[in-house]
């Protein structure tokens, strides 16, 4: 495994708190959504903070690395020339999917528009581990891949998750980038100790650590980045810090952003909470979840770069796991088991299609509100005409659209979609009814507006159909 040099204390960088991030004390690192960065257009912020010495990371959250097709050869290149515009040591994606359907089911492709977890069987490793040497050797960097938090389970799964992330990290090489907050709300909402994920964590391989908010609701917890850090998620990076020095660890806010002085008190607490967990690791003795215990050795770390365990791979739990070529049939057919049971998730999820057998129906309601609710404000920050024209009718009228209309083109897709769908449904002239007609027309044609007479005609139709 590649060592990787030290980041320190990090924020996670956006554009609506860039100014503050940069007058922040103390901010070693920052991480931005890949996606949200164009190569010949790097926002001034970063430029500014690079100039500084501040490391920037790209964070990619659209890859699909735990899906069951092989990357997009298109977004790895685009991974690759954003860590390249921004001089970053590493890149970080998620162990997730967020399409299905398509060519291996022989049915229509849909988004998830979200991050959705995979399940913890040999089929989804060996794919997932395919995959994942697929990235590495498109990319010009380390890649670290992220643990995802949860509302639902898959039935049937034949590891935990410390397993899964072990076996995977040994099989690739691959870095860890694990979120605490995530271990809290899958603590919460399927029963799993993060003390025990922890135990079967190769801590070694971690790249960095996330620090996040959330909150609870009907015994549900939700990973918002829009709410404070509480202590639980601080009691779970104390005690992976009482196991391992962290090589980073970053801070995410999405939304919803308090002042600048809360977000650095927040950034203060997890440094604290850092530096007592590695003083109490340092004297035997140190406290889990606010339980004292005597700490797991921690693995030392050396000049940039994390030292591998030597015991690791000896570890009983882990005695079986080593490097594993999967033949190419028996992945392809993995592929194909796979892709069927995650197309049928995402189509009950977004489409409304029956349960799959074995996950528990109360909880697959509860996600797919929450996706349906994710497009709604997605939608809104990337067309803002749409809430502004609508006004109180926009979030009622998504949601009952979303109900029968899956994603499947990308956010910005759906927009256009979503406008197109209102207005052949006849909606009543009004202003803002023809205010819609004209956003719509004006981003849905070719730009520039195409000589052809093909598509001239066509526009023309659009048109005269759009105006009855």
């Amino acid at each position: 495994m590649q060592q990787l040099r030290r980041l320190g204390t990090g924020i996670g960088w956006r554009p609506e708190i860039a100014e503050a991030v940069e007058r922040m004390p103390g901010i070693d690192w920052v991480e931005a959504v890949a996606e949200n960065v164009c190569p010949g257009h790097v926002p001034e912020s970063l430029l500014r903070l690079r100039e500084r010495g501040v490391t920037v990371v790209p964070h990619g959250v659209s890859l699909g690395l735990g899906g069951a097709d092989r990357p997009d050869a298109s977004r790895l290149t685009a991974l690759a020339e954003r860590a390249e515009a921004l001089g970053s040591p590493l890149v970080t994606e998620h162990i997730a999917f967020v399409r299905a359907g398509g060519p291996l089911t022989a049915s229509p492709l849909l988004e998830a528009g979200h991050l959705l977890p995979v399940p913890r069987t040999r089929d989804a490793l060996d794919v997932l581990c395919a995959n994942v040497r697929a990235a590495q050797a498109a990319l010009p960097v380390p890649l670290a891949v992220e643990n995802i938090a949860a509302l639902i389970s898959w039935p049937g799964e034949e590891m935990t998750e410390g397993q899964f992330l072990y076996d995977l990290a040994d099989r690739t090489g691959v870095h860890l980038l694990i979120d605490v907050a995530n271990l809290h709300t899958n603590h919460v909402n399927r029963g799993e100790d993060p003390s025990k994920a922890l135990d079967e964590l190769p801590v070694e391989a971690i790249a960095y650590v996330h620090v996040a908010g959330g909150f609870e609701r009907d015994g549900v917890w939700h990973d918002s980045h829009a709410h404070p850090v509480p202590e639980p998620v601080l009691g779970i990076l104390a005690d992976l810090a009482s196991r391992v020095a962290p090589p980073g660890v970053l801070l995410e806010r999405d939304e919803n952003f308090p002042e600048p002085a809360e977000l650095e008190r927040e950034l203060a607490a997890i440094r604290r909470t850092v530096t007592r967990a590695r003083a109490r690791a340092t004297v035997g003795a140190g406290t889990r979840g606010g339980v004292t215990y005597a700490p797991t050795p921690p693995k030392a770390i050396t000049g940039d770069g994390v030292v591998p365990d030597p015991g690791a791979a000896g570890r009983p739990e882990h005695a079986a796991a080593a490097p594993v070529e999967v033949p190419t049939g028996a992945e392809d057919a993995a592929r194909q088991r796979l892709a069927l049971a995650q197309a049928a998730l995402l189509s009950a999820l977004v489409a409304g299609t029956p349960a799959p057998e074995g996950f528990d129906r109360v909880r697959l309601g509860v996600q797919a509100r929450a996706l349906a609710a994710k497009r709604a404000d997605v939608v809104a920050k990337v067309a803002p005409e749409l809430p502004e024209i609508l006004a109180e009718v926009y979030r009622p009228a998504f949601l009952a659209y979303a109900q029968g209309h899956p994603m499947s083109g990308g956010y910005r897709r759906d927009a256009l979609d979503f406008a197109e769908h209102l207005l052949l449904a006849g909606l009543p002239e009004s202003a803002e009814t023809r205010l819609l007609r004209e956003w719509w027309l004006e981003r849905s044609g070719p730009a520039p507006l195409s000589r052809r007479p093909g598509a001239r005609l066509a526009r023309a139709t659009r048109r005269v159909l759009l105006g009855r």
